[in-house]
């Protein structure tokens, strides 16, 4: 490929996205979905897909989410399980948004094992905190979300930072994280991505 992205056309690359709210994660999967022609794979999307077309695991997530609660871990899996399923994600994907705990890191592990597959890398987004809070202060002011305070966003940094910080260490584990810096302009992020993944 001549944007320096490996050729899996054979192999089949499978990624993890990982991180802060405000670090343009979702930016970045919709661009490495296209650089390496796999399908990114959101738990947004997939609950929002379910939803609109009425599924039976469509409609349990719905009662939770119509009620602001979040979806369990055993649906959420269910659900994903149901979308690594598809023939597009045959030959690789993208994930972003799941796992987040270290429950659905094992429900993963179960789901690719099936296949005698795992993942290729987990791409790890570090952004500055204060830049990140900046960042998302400014996008509430232009959405007039004004119950995004400081206080709120620095909560939410908060708690990624808590609940993501031992999935990490799990892959790590496995040599599997490549930490970029996700700050900077959208290209130059994406091609320090692809220059990380290149590097593996």
């Amino acid at each position: 490929m001549s944007d320096g992205a490996p050729d899996t056309s054979s192999t089949g690359l499978r990624l993890l996205l990982v991180g802060p709210p405000g670090a343009g994660k979702g930016t970045q999967a919709t661009r490495l979905s296209a650089s390496y022609g796999i399908p990114a794979v959101s738990t947004g999307d997939i609950f929002r897909e379910n939803v609109k077309n009425g599924t039976e695991l469509g409609v349990k997530a719905k009662g939770y989410m119509d009620a602001g609660q979040y979806v369990p871990d055993e649906l959420t899996n269910d659900l994903v399980r149901d979308r690594l399923s598809q023939p597009d994600v045959a030959d690789g994907f993208l994930l972003d948004g799941y796992p987040r705990t270290l429950q659905q890191v094992e429900e993963l592990d179960g789901m690719l094992g099936v296949d005698g597959l795992s993942l290729d890398a987990v791409v790890v987004l570090t952004a500055d905190t204060d830049e990140v809070v900046r960042r998302l202060l400014g996008r509430a002011a232009e959405q007039g979300r004004s119950d995004d305070t400081e206080e709120v966003i620095r909560k939410r940094l908060d708690v990624y930072a808590e609940q993501t910080a031992p999935l990490i260490q799990v892959y790590a584990s496995r040599d599997l994280v490549v930490e970029v810096d996700g700050l900077g302009e959208i290209d130059e992020v994406t091609g320090r991505i692809v220059a990380a993944l290149a590097a593996l």
